[in-house]
């Protein structure tokens, strides 16, 4: 019985294949390790088999967690179970005003409004109108879009918590504003009437003061020559 181990010549392609058992039992052998590596290989291949499906399973169950699970959002419509209050759905960023209101003071508050006046609709304006020259701001068509911008914002946030519009606060700082920055503007109401007018007033009556006198001393003479 030859022991020898297998080995393939680099140089030439003869090949020795050495056989260590007898020769009745090398059909017996080679069968059996034949079926030994074929179990080997096939219990190889279900675990490898097995636990590919495994880990697909595991990963498309966590996709599909993923992929199902929603957004967290805020029902503006009819009220969110975060929010002790029903928030308007008038603009976009109704959610974030309100989340604010309800973080900070519980509530769509007055003084939760103020805030979001304060620093979000007042210093765009202040910020727009100390961009232009201080003799711009008495005309009308320079300021007219920023003046409407911060109409707008006001009206936005207060839909949004559900405080109606005008109101106090709002017109306070309108009146801020006006004091501000048009406290030297001229009034339209308060400016002269054009120059014909101004005279007509002023000749009127002063013609009208002989005329008068003249009747009133006409009636007088003809009552004493009637007398």
């Amino acid at each position: 019985m030859r022991a020898s181990c297998c080995f393939i010549e680099p140089s030439c392609r003869k090949v020795e294949i050495c056989n260590p058992y007898p020769p009745g039992k090398t059909d017996r052998a080679l069968s059996g390790k034949m079926t030994a590596t074929s179990s080997s290989l096939r219990f190889s291949g279900c675990f490898v088999t097995l636990l590919i499906w495994g880990c697909t399973s595991v990963v498309c169950l966590v996709d599909e967690k993923l992929t199902a699970q929603p957004a967290t959002t805020i029902d503006t419509t009819h009220g969110d179970s975060t929010l002790s209050f029903v928030c308007g759905t008038n603009s976009h960023s109704c959610v974030g005003y309100c989340s604010f209101c309800h973080e900070e003071f519980s509530a769509p508050t007055m003084e939760c409004l103020h805030y979001l006046l304060v620093h979000l609709c007042i210093p765009k304006f202040d910020h727009a109108m100390t961009s232009m020259n201080s003799t711009n701001w008495c005309t009308w068509g320079n300021v007219s879009n920023y003046y409407s911008n911060l109409s707008l914002c006001t009206e936005e946030i207060s839909d949004c918590l559900m405080i109606p519009w005008p109101n106090p606060l709002v017109e306070q700082t309108f009146v801020d504003i006006h004091s501000k920055f048009f406290k030297e503007c001229p009034s339209e109401e308060l400016s002269d009437p054009p120059p014909v007018i101004v005279m007509a007033l002023v000749i009127t009556p002063i013609c009208l003061i002989p005329l008068m006198v003249s009747l009133v001393v006409l009636k007088t003479k003809n009552g004493d020559g009637s007398s």
